[in-house]
């Protein structure tokens, strides 16, 4: 049986029509192969035409040449191998094993297009003009999407071979539980490093106050968020408990809206005290950069009269502040020596035990 076999196998290689199957599987392989590549030699150059002309430009067309570049010629081959195998005859039992290799082509393909298509689109997000990006969430987001491109071209292809991926899944599954239960603070803190870079509560720069802390974010991690604080150190806080608590940004401060109290003797008559609520918004419209709102005789304390003056500052520079601030003082205590009216000073009235006790008798 052995001896008749050999003798079938060297009556095919030497007949005639196994060699000229033989060539045309050769010939087309390379014509296809050729036509597939300057087919996508054009449509490169057609793209790239396109995205020359100005009202046509798009900020994408960059990764699809990327994408486009990544179309593997190793695998072009091996397609057009498997197209060539169309034109001759084949047994029957080879058919179900070219089905499955054409897609193992595919997927792998595929795979890789969605895959340099992710690492081109995360590349953009992370260095486009005039944005600000959190490279840390932009890798772990590239790293998850990746992951789970290749993870779904293993199962499909596992699933075409015929294998029974349903018990894989199943594993997987159970094995992620058991991880994720093994290392949930460090997963809690790497989502709420996701949660910070695409909800964005503060980003790099921004000058937060939260509990006794205040000071400015210098880098968000995987696992920390690093704060510069007002006395020099650095503070590293885990990013699930940074976002349990309640953040003042003052960077994102479009205005502020400020305060103040000063006081004015006993002494000062009630006209005067009428001319004091013109004169504060007279000061403050003066000096400029910021808003009155109001200025009002508030009460009667100890030692002195009370007037509440509000307004708006129109930065939400600290500093500026301070300047706008410092001069409507100044001004003030100008304008109030014009009218006569002098701003209270405290004092202590002492009396003598001895006086007490005359006073007494």
């Amino acid at each position: 049986m052995e001896i008749l076999q050999r003798t079938n196998y060297l009556n095919l290689l030497t007949s005639l029509p196994f060699w000229t199957d033989v060539a045309l599987v050769i010939v087309i392989t390379l014509v296809t192969y050729f036509l597939v590549n300057r087919l996508i030699k054009f449509i490169h150059h057609r793209v790239d035409a396109w995205s020359q002309n100005t009202s046509h430009n798009t900020q994408f067309h960059f990764i699809f040449f990327e994408v486009l570049h990544k179309t593997k010629k190793l695998l072009i081959l091996f397609a057009a191998f498997l197209f060539s195998l169309q034109f001759v005859a084949l047994p029957d039992t080879l058919h179900s094993t070219i089905s499955h290799a054409w897609f193992l082509v595919l997927a792998l393909q595929i795979a890789i297009w969605f895959d340099q298509g992710i690492q081109s689109w995360m590349k953009k997000l992370l260095f486009a003009p005039g944005t600000s990006r959190n490279p840390v969430t932009l890798v772990i987001l590239g790293l998850i999407l990746r992951a789970l491109v290749w993870s779904i071209m293993l199962l499909s292809i596992l699933a075409n071979a015929g294998v029974d991926i349903t018990a894989l899944v199943a594993s997987l599954g159970v094995g992620g539980i058991a991880i994720a239960l093994a290392v949930q603070t460090v997963l809690s803190d790497v989502f709420a490093s996701l949660a910070i870079g695409f909800d964005k509560p503060f980003e790099i720069g921004d000058f937060i106050v939260f509990n006794n802390v205040a000071g400015s974010i210098e880098h968000i991690g995987l696992k920390t968020t690093r704060i510069r604080s007002l006395s020099g150190e650095q503070i590293v806080c885990a990013n699930a408990i940074l976002l349990q608590q309640i953040i003042h940004n003052y960077k994102r401060m479009n205005t502020r809206r400020i305060v103040f109290t000063f006081g004015v003797s006993y002494s000062t008559t009630a006209a005067q005290l009428r001319k004091i609520g013109p004169l504060l918004k007279e000061v403050i419209e003066q000096v400029g950069g910021t808003k009155f709102d109001r200025g009002h005789f508030l009460s009667f304390d100890q030692d002195r009269l009370t007037f509440e003056v509000v307004h708006i500052v129109d930065t939400a520079d600290y500093n500026k502040y301070m300047d706008i601030q410092q001069e409507i003082n100044i001004r003030l205590i100008e304008r109030l020596n014009e009218i006569n009216v002098s701003l209270a000073v405290p004092c202590r009235v002492i009396i003598p035990q001895d006086n007490q006790d005359r006073a007494a008798a």
